[in-house]
């Protein structure tokens, strides 16, 4: 396996050029545009054979701008044992960082929809990152202490709906269509995902898939 270039050498100076690509890359999304590898390298003031050293291609350039890509978990330090309380921590903490980086998070959204409609994946290429289902294992981690009693999948599964609920794209329904603004469709996304841990709770999670 090879070594990522930033990771050798000079890395402070790499770790700088990489993040400077980055930024360019991430005001360039939320500007509405998908930039090229030329296009940020350009935008950052990096020369144009330094970026592809970073980034082969588009797509691990806009991997690496989408805002998600860093978080590893989003429940606190302090992270309570109750589950309804760590799935709201952590809903709050996604739909906050949606409504925080929303103009970026719409481009992604419209760049992964075209990509799921006019380019189908290649073997060896990864999908853009709202494709990629991160936010699962967020909701998952929330729901941990309820594997004593249910199985992965059944978690799993909870999670997915929980999903459903949440994100980009229930933010752009409840404001676009249903005309919230953005605090009350975060409160609505809130209600959503403990009214399906509830039922849940309840009458047991919607049946995993096969």
């Amino acid at each position: 396996m090879s070594t990522p270039y930033q990771t050798v050498g000079r890395t402070g100076q790499k770790q700088r050029t990489f993040q400077a690509l980055v930024a360019a890359a991430r005001d360039a999304v939320a500007a509405g545009h998908s930039p090229t590898v030329d296009e940020a390298a350009a935008a950052a003031g990096v020369a144009r054979s330094t970026a592809y050293r970073y980034f082969p291609g588009q797509r691990e350039l806009l991997a690496a701008a989408h805002p998600e890509t860093a978080r590893a978990s989003l429940l606190p330090p302090d992270a309570p044992e109750d589950p309804a309380a760590r799935l709201d921590a952590v809903v709050l903490e996604f739909t906050q960082l949606i409504v925080r980086t929303e103009a970026q998070q719409r481009t992604m959204l419209r760049l992964s929809l075209e990509e799921a409609k006019e380019v189908p994946e290649e073997a060896g290429n990864a999908p853009l990152p709202l494709r990629q289902g991160r936010a699962i294992a967020w909701i998952e981690e929330a729901l941990l202490p309820l594997r004593s009693s249910w199985s992965q999948a059944d978690v799993r599964a909870l999670a997915l709906a929980v999903r459903s609920a949440i994100g980009i794209e229930a933010l752009v329904w409840l404001t676009d269509i249903g005309g919230l603004p953005r605090e009350q469709a975060v409160a609505s996304m809130r209600w959503s995902a403990q009214a399906l841990l509830s039922q849940a709770v309840a009458s047991g999670p919607p049946t995993a898939a096969a």
